[in-house]
C-alpha cells in the first residue's frame, strides 16, 4: 500500500531566505514554499525566483516540497505556475479553488509545460464555492491527468468570506471540514486541516490537532516550527495502534481464517474492513520511519 505521511505541513514565506535555508533542518513531513498570502506585493517576483532556486537546489531530505502559487486571476499567477512547473517540486498548491475546472486548467498547463508526472496538484479549499463543490473538486482525482492528490482546508479565508467566527473548538467550521473530509475519502484524496493562528497556545493547538485527527484529516498545515512536534505526535499511529494493526493482519493470514470476512480476536469481532484499515496504519507507520531516516 502506497502511503505518504502528511502529518505536519509547514508554510514557509517564499520571500524569507533565512526560513528557506532552515527548511532542511525541520522535522515537518512537508513544506509549502509560499508565493501567495505570506508574500508582500512588491516582493512577489523576487520570492518566485528565490523559491525556484531553492527547489532546484534540493537538499530537503525526503520532505515533500510544495510551491503555493498565486491565483490565475492575479498578475503573478500564470508566471508562478510556469516557474513552479519548471522547478519540478513534489506538488503545486493552487489557491482559492472554486470548482473542478481550476484543477483541470492547471493540469493542462503542467502537461503543456512538460512538467514531470510526479509533480502533483494540491487544492486549497478556502472559499464558499469550494465547500459547495467539494465533491466535484475531489472527483477529478479519478482522472489521472488531473494530478490531484491533496485538498488543503483554509479556514481563515473561509471565516473572512462567510463572516463566520473562528472560535475555539471551531463549532462554526466543523460541518465544512466534515464535508471536505467525506469528499476527499470518496475519491481517494488526502486532506489537510487548516492552520492554528495562536502560535503561543500549544495546549489549544494540541486540542485542535486531536479534533482534526478524530474527524479523519491526514494532517495539519502549520505556520510555525514550534507546532511541528505536537502535530507529528498526534497524527501518527500510536504504538498500541501499530501493535493492534499487526495482530489483525496476522490473524487474517492464518490458514484457519482464509476466506473469512469476520473473525474473533482477543474477544472482539474483527471484519475485513478492519484489516484494510490495519494495512494503512502499518504502511503509514513504516513510511514515517523511512521519512525520518531520509530527513536525518
Amino acid at each position: 500500500m502506497l502511503a505518504r505521511p502528511r502529518r505536519s505541513v509547514l508554510y514557509m514565506p517564499g520571500s524569507n531566505a533565512k526560513a528557506l535555508a532552515k527548511a532542511s533542518t525541520l522535522p515537518a513531513d512537508a513544506l509549502i514554499l509560499d508565493l501567495e498570502d505570506s508574500v508582500a506585493l512588491d516582493q512577489k517576483i523576487a520570492a518566485r525566483e528565490q523559491v525556484v532556486r531553492a527547489v532546484r537546489a534540493g537538499g530537503f531530505g525526503g520532505r515533500e516540497v510544495v510551491i503555493r502559487i498565486n491565483g490565475p486571476h492575479t498578475p503573478w499567477g500564470e508566471d508562478d505556475l510556469a516557474a513552479a512547473a519548471a522547478a519540478k517540486p513534489d506538488a503545486i498548491l493552487l489557491p482559492k479553488v472554486d470548482g473542478p475546472g481550476a484543477i483541470m486548467v492547471a493540469a493542462r498547463a503542467l502537461r503543456e509545460a512538460e512538467a514531470p508526472e510526479e509533480t502533483r496538484i494540491w487544492a486549497m479549499m478556502e472559499t464558499p464555492n469550494a465547500i459547495l463543490n467539494a465533491g466535484s473538486i475531489a472527483s477529478v482525482a479519478a482522472d489521472p491527468s488531473s494530478r490531484l492528490s491533496v485538498m488543503v482546508v483554509g479556514l481563515n479565508d473561509l471565516a473572512r468570506e462567510t463572516r463566520a467566527r473562528l472560535t475555539p473548538g471551531r463549532p462554526t467550521m466543523t460541518a465544512w471540514l466534515a464535508s471536505c473530509v467525506v469528499a476527499a475519502r470518496a475519491h481517494g484524496v488526502d486532506i489537510l486541516d487548516g492552520v492554528y493562528n495562536d502560535i503561543k497556545d500549544l495546549d489549544g493547538f494540541r486540542l485542535e490537532c486531536l479534533q482534526g485527527r478524530d474527524m479523519g484529516l491526514d494532517g495539519k498545515t502549520l505556520i510555525h516550527p514550534s507546532q511541528i512536534d505536537i502535530c507529528n505526535e498526534v497524527f501518527a499511529p500510536t504504538p498500541a495502534e501499530v501493535e493492534s494493526a499487526a495482530a489483525i493482519i496476522e490473524a487474517f493470514a492464518l490458514p484457519e481464517n482464509a476466506g473469512k470476512g469476520v473473525i474473533q480476536l482477543n474477544g472482539r469481532m474483527v471484519e475485513l474492513l478492519h484489516a484494510d484499515m490495519a494495512q494503512r496504519t502499518l504502511a503509514i507507520a513504516e513510511a514515517i520511519v523511512e521519512r525520518s531516516k531520509a530527513a536525518a
